[in-house]
């Protein structure tokens, strides 16, 4: 199959998580068959609540210890470091991204 862009450039195929995406190897677009955007809809929603559900349990943490007041005793320090941010996961998008070149998540 020839890009609907370059016009004279041909559609490569690769499979990712059983998406099979065609792709121009020049501009770089991307073309999915019927029912694969379903599928990668799909693979995301059950990524981000896995995701969700990870970290939307409890933590177990040490009560006997006030940090709050720890905290704010110590009134110089300052870093960004002492409660840090969770990373997120790599979504399947960022791989797609990641596999034509782009950066992922």
């Amino acid at each position: 199959m020839k890009c609907p862009v370059c016009k004279d450039v041909t559609l490569l195929m690769s499979e990712k998580h059983g998406v099979e995406i065609d792709y121009c190897p020049q501009c770089r677009g991307i073309w999915l068959d019927r029912g694969e955007l379903d599928k990668i809809i799909q693979r995301a929603k059950e990524i981000e609540r896995d995701y969700d559900r990870e970290y939307d349990r409890p933590r177990d943490y040490d009560r006997s210890r006030d940090y709050d007041r720890d905290y704010h005793k110590d009134k110089d320090r300052r870093d960004d470091g002492y409660y840090p941010k969770k990373k997120k996961k790599s979504s399947m998008f960022g791989e797609l991204f990641e596999m034509f070149g782009g950066e992922g998540d």
